[in-house]
């Protein structure tokens, strides 16, 4: 299986942006900068600004498949942080593999970015704003087997059925 990023579908695009088919044809996917980067970029598909004291939260336009025993670390650009005092509002992003197609928003993810400087950050479309990173994960041995399945998108591992 793999892998691997690809765009939420057209009608998702306009419900969480705008009926725009020119932009969404022509954002891309995230990629990696270097041959050993870790991070794969997220470039804005919008221009957009972050008031200081603000806390704003970006769709990516991207859903992200993987291994059941893997998972999607999102993380600000580090020179954002540390030149612009911009931050992840929950520090770091968690990506589920089963939150993929899940039927309330295809899986669909955000960075939420808060800007705890006194001036306001700009972004520019195309311009990277974050990163994520693909991580195996471990579970312990004794474990009873879980039996919930996800049905709901964001928020929705506490959600009651």
């Amino acid at each position: 299986m793999g892998r691997f990023f690809e765009k939420i579908s057209f009608e998702q695009f306009k419900k969480d942006f705008k009926d725009d088919e020119v932009t969404y044809q022509q954002f891309s996917l995230p990629m990696r900068s270097t041959k050993h980067s870790a991070g794969y970029d997220f470039k804005a598909i919008y221009d957009f600004s972050i008031e200081p004291g603000e806390q704003k939260r970006i769709f990516t336009g991207v859903k992200a498949k993987m291994e059941e025993d893997e998972v999607l670390m999102l993380y600000v650009r580090s020179s954002m942080g540390i030149k612009h005092g911009i931050r992840m509002s929950n520090g770091v992003g968690i990506i589920d593999s089963d939150f993929y197609n899940n039927p309330t928003n295809e899986g669909h993810f955000s960075f939420t970015l808060y800007n705890a400087s006194d001036k306001t950050y700009h972004v520019k479309r195309g311009e990277a704003f974050g990163q994520g990173i693909f991580q195996k994960f471990l579970t312990v041995n004794d474990e009873a087997e879980i039996q919930t399945e996800r049905t709901y998108g964001f928020g929705s591992t506490n959600k009651e059925e």
